[in-house]
């Protein structure tokens, strides 16, 4: 089973490949081999990336209202792409736990090691943004020091995001915690559930 250390390793990688170009529609070029947990780590960490850039985008106040409009659809499309590559994450890691049996006394983890893959996806970001807030030559030293201290804090949670699905994935093994996997069954992009969208496919 892949560890954390290894998943932070493949997200910060497809971070740094992103910014070699740095342009939200430039074309993803997964490195690894297609059907592996490390493709579906890197494709993961790619969504975020290029979100977390269409995120800053979209909140220019002087952008066009109609582009913002077509932003904003966009982000939802990637956020339920986002969130389809979690759940593919989830179902390759529980299906390898498939023979574990838990012991009648394994206690429910409530969050899956998908979505805490998904923080920590989000925390490589915030890292590599934060660190370069404290290498702006145009920053104040009241910014750069707040940033560094906002950056020490982000690191901190990375250690202890790598604890914590290490031993996660231990306990599971050891059939000491189980792990279920519930669907997010978004509804805002459903033709079927939103009303705005269900009320015009019907005419009403």
């Amino acid at each position: 089973m892949i560890s954390a250390s290894t998943c932070m390793d493949i997200f910060q990688q497809s971070v740094v490949d992103y910014h070699v170009h740095n342009n939200v529609d430039h074309p993803i070029q997964n490195p690894y081999p297609a059907h592996t947990l490390e493709h579906l780590c890197y494709q993961k960490n790619w969504i975020d990336t290029v979100q977390w850039h269409l995120e800053d985008i979209i909140r220019d106040p002087q952008i066009d209202p109609v582009a913002g409009i077509e932003l904003k659809r966009r982000i939802d499309r990637s956020n339920q792409h986002r969130t389809d590559v979690v759940e593919q994450i989830d179902d390759r890691i529980i299906s390898h736990f498939s023979g574990i049996t838990p012991a009648a006394s394994a206690a429910l983890n409530s969050e899956t090691p998908a979505w805490l893959l998904d923080r920590m996806s989000i925390l490589v970001l915030k890292i590599y943004h934060m660190q370069e807030q404290t290498l702006r030559k145009d920053a104040s030293p009241e910014h750069i020091l707040k940033c560094n201290h906002k950056l020490s804090v982000l690191l901190e949670q990375r250690t202890d995001m790598i604890q914590c699905f290490d031993e996660l994935i231990a306990d599971v093994q050891a059939g000491r915690r189980k792990i279920k996997v519930y669907r997010q069954m978004k509804m805002y992009n459903d033709n079927d559930l939103n009303p705005v969208l269900y009320q015009q496919k019907s005419g009403k």
